[in-house]
């Protein structure tokens, strides 16, 4: 599955709990990849791998809406000031709502790669959304000719508009990038680590975070203010409070470092079943934390102290490869485990069954809805083309499918994975 800048790939799951805080919303039929909620506060909106976004009523802890149209995992979610809601997907498009209506009012082909974030300018005039093809676009709203600012050498993973509208970036190149006006050269700072996240302060502030697991502080002109360690993990996820006052960094697994913003120091660490958190949003008085992480829930946080919302922690889905404990096949899988189930009884997620899939060919599973690309290929999955698939990557060996961009090296994992699927998919 996609990590939106270190070299791993993973993928998680749902779901939102409410203003105050209680009990966790489900509603997606796979990973969770982004999470806005309103100024308002009284609405929120999620994006999944399952290629839909949900808008939630946080006052009755339920979903308005779901939202329909992306061909691949929906990375990126953004509320305008009037209430419209903004998607960016892995199918490089942007799609513009109106919340309660079933189809978008407009939708752009605006990258030529995943879409990895949204931003809407302090003004509301303008869109800036970052992609994997390198470049930071700037749509016009309501309508108008976009602008491209390239410069980053590979994918863009986040995008922020500052108080006083100055645009920042962020890729895997490591470098920050601050934008000028029109025909003006970016500012560039070079960081140590491909950087995953951003967040600007209402002061101006820049937070970001990448492979390192260090949150860097960096003046409004890229001037370094502090380096913060939260743990020696990837950061997948950044948050900061309304009144800039705290930062929540989310981690590839699972643990979400509180920073006291003024002091430069990690109040607390909030610790869940061990999975990766990959959105996070602050409610609007700042006192309510909402994660949204691998086990299929979004947990509600005091973010005063630490403590769960709804009370002690829920227990994580049961396991489904707790039968297989010391497989090293079935420490593979956990990778694939947010998208594929092992039998049919358990039916599909995000990507479909893997039961009986050796000997069945390419784009057959029935009931699921595979892109035109796969069902044309003429490929029957054996051990041996399963094991082709990891080494050489999706994008290599089945073009135009939605699998998101996947390999294992090493040639004894690939071994332990189809063998382990050769058991476990009976």
């Amino acid at each position: 599955m996609r990590l939106a800048a270190v070299a791993l790939s993973l993928i998680l799951a749902p779901l939102l709990a409410a203003g105050g805080a209680s009990a966790e919303m489900r509603g997606h039929g796979g990973p969770v990849r982004a999470l806005a909620v309103a100024p308002a506060g009284d609405v929120a909106v999620s994006g999944s791998f399952d290629s839909r976004a949900i808008v939630w009523d946080l006052e009755r802890e339920a979903a308005a809406q779901v939202l329909r149209l992306h061909d691949d995992a929906v990375n990126a979610v953004a509320i305008l000031p009037d209430g419209g809601i903004v998607t960016g997907g892995a199918d490089g498009r942007i799609a513009f709502w109106r919340q309660g209506e079933a189809d978008p009012v407009r939708v752009e082909s605006a990258h030529a790669a995943p879409i990895a974030g949204l931003s809407v300018s302090p003004d509301g005039a303008t869109l800036a959304s970052a992609g994997w093809d390198g470049i930071v676009r700037l749509t016009p709203l309501p309508d108008g000719e976009a602008r491209v600012l390239e410069g980053h050498a590979g994918q863009v993973n986040a995008v922020a508009f500052g108080p006083d509208g100055g645009l920042v970036s962020a890729g895997y190149d490591a470098t920050l990038r601050i934008w000028g006006g029109e025909g003006e050269p970016a500012r560039v700072i070079q960081l140590p680590t491909p950087l995953n996240a951003l967040a600007i302060a209402p002061d101006g502030t820049i937070a970001t975070g990448g492979a390192d697991g260090v949150v860097r502080l960096l003046a409004a002109d890229g001037a370094l203010i502090a380096e913060i360690e939260t743990q020696p993990l990837p950061i997948i996820a950044l948050a900061l409070s309304p009144d800039g006052t705290r930062l929540a960094a989310a981690t590839i697994r699972g643990s979400v470092a509180i920073i006291d913003v003024a002091a430069r120091d990690v109040l607390f660490t909030l610790v869940g079943p061990g999975l990766p958190v990959w959105s996070a949003a602050f409610a609007r008085d700042g006192e309510t934390l909402y994660t949204g992480g691998g086990d299929a829930m979004v947990r509600a946080w005091d973010a005063r102290t630490g403590e769960p919302s709804s009370g002690p922690i829920l227990e994580a889905a049961e396991d489904p490869l707790a039968r297989f404990a010391g497989s090293r096949g079935a420490e593979v899988f956990r990778a694939c485990a947010a998208c594929h189930t092992l039998s049919a009884s358990e039916g599909e997620r995000a990507g479909p069954t893997l039961a009986g899939i050796f000997g069945r060919r390419i784009g057959t599973a029935q009931g699921y809805d595979y892109s035109p690309a796969l069902v044309a290929m003429d490929i029957v999955w054996t051990p041996q083309t399963v094991a082709a698939l990891f080494e050489h990557g999706p994008t290599a060996y089945t073009p135009g499918s939605k699998m998101p961009e996947q390999r294992i090296l090493a040639a004894e994992d690939r071994r332990a994975l189809v063998d382990f699927l050769a058991e476990a998919t009976r």
